[in-house]
């Protein structure tokens, strides 16, 4: 198992180094004077011009400028927007938290309802009941998110008025910024309003949530089904058939729990789809978090901005997969011998 870590920390370390060789490079593809892409200052002084090329070390080379890039990196210095001209280190904190909720929520979501029929497909293989959940499945993924989003807020918010159309909380709620994830800031909250701020911040989520969830959720019921059917013909099975088990036996006592170890290994890939879906639909329902203000960001060409998100993003993203990868190592003995194995 420690092989196994000390590989998948090597391989985060790696894709850290090129992910920012990356980020560092668009300072130079940007119009404009890589420094300032750097930095966001555009209206620096003379004097404040001649602090930052010494900082990031403008008049060296590339590798000494790089380094330099990673120095500030690790000092937690993102830069300033051109925007809005504020640290953005300070604007990620404040808005990844609520991306991570949003996706998290939507992953759980896109997990409890695709599992599930995947598995139910499986076991009426070619029957009726798997041609349909197919079908549902193939039309989910076939909608574009944009357009399911603003259905979603005709028909559930504007006809209906079951759901809020936009935002995270209701303003008549003051909850204190506290970790940035509102359901987590409401119970931490004093507020004698505390639980119908709950109930308001469930309401809202609601909608986005199912937007994100819905193609995960069809990738997810492809995934289980064929999961399933292939443990269904494996050996172990056929020997708890012939022992004269059940067939709900064999699937809640083997099939299901051996299923899982193989959906589980796609989790982190199918996570990297779901934020770029997270994305849009922040957008669409004005959901206060790091998608929408990255895409708000290219529309206002902040260069240092679209820079920062993208490497803070590619993080988050990549950390998931790693924690994935060691969920899926702890669960399957065989996966930590494989990996073991092929050094």
């Amino acid at each position: 198992m420690l092989v196994f870590i000390i590989r998948r920390l090597n391989l985060f370390f790696f894709t850290m180094l090129l992910l920012t060789m990356l980020t560092f490079s668009l300072s130079f593809l940007f119009p404009g004077d890589h420094l300032v892409n750097l930095s966001g200052q555009i209206n620096a002084t003379p004097q404040q011009l001649e602090q930052l090329k010494l900082a990031y070390k403008s008049e060296e080379g590339l590798l000494q400028q790089y380094f330099a890039y990673l120095a500030h990196l690790l000092e937690g210095d993102l830069g300033i927007s051109m925007a809005s001209q504020t640290p953005i280190t300070s604007e990620i904190l404040s808005l990844l938290p609520a991306t991570i909720e949003l996706s998290l929520f939507a992953l759980f979501l896109a997990m409890f309802v695709g599992i599930p029929l995947g598995f139910v497909a499986a076991v009426n293989h070619r029957k009726a009941a798997d041609n349909i959940i197919l079908s549902i499945a193939m039309l989910g993924y076939s909608v574009p998110v944009f357009w399911l989003g603003l259905l979603a807020i005709l028909v559930f918010s504007i006809q209906l008025g079951w759901f809020p159309s936009a935002g995270q909380l209701s303003l008549v709620y003051e909850i204190e910024h506290v970790t940035g994830i509102q359901f987590i800031d409401i119970l931490l909250s004093d507020s004698v309003y505390k639980w119908q701020a709950f109930r308001d911040a469930s309401a809202h989520i609601v909608l986005p949530a199912c937007v994100v969830a819905t193609a995960p959720a069809t990738i997810f019921i492809r995934l289980a089904r064929s999961s399933m059917l292939a443990v269904l013909e494996t050996h172990y099975i056929k020997a708890a058939r012939a022992k004269g088990l059940t067939f709900r036996q064999i699937i809640f006592r083997h099939a299901v729990r051996n299923a899982l170890l193989q959906i589980i290994r796609h989790i982190g890939l199918q996570f990297a789809n779901l934020v770029t879906i997270a994305m849009v639909t922040e957008v669409i329902f004005s959901w206060p978090g790091i998608g929408r203000w990255l895409i708000e960001s290219i529309y206002q060409r902040d260069y240092t901005g679209i820079q920062s998100g993208l490497l803070v993003l590619s993080t988050f993203i990549f950390i998931v997969h790693i924690l994935t990868d060691f969920i899926y190592a702890a669960l399957n003995p065989l996966a930590r011998e494989h990996n073991h194995g092929t050094s």
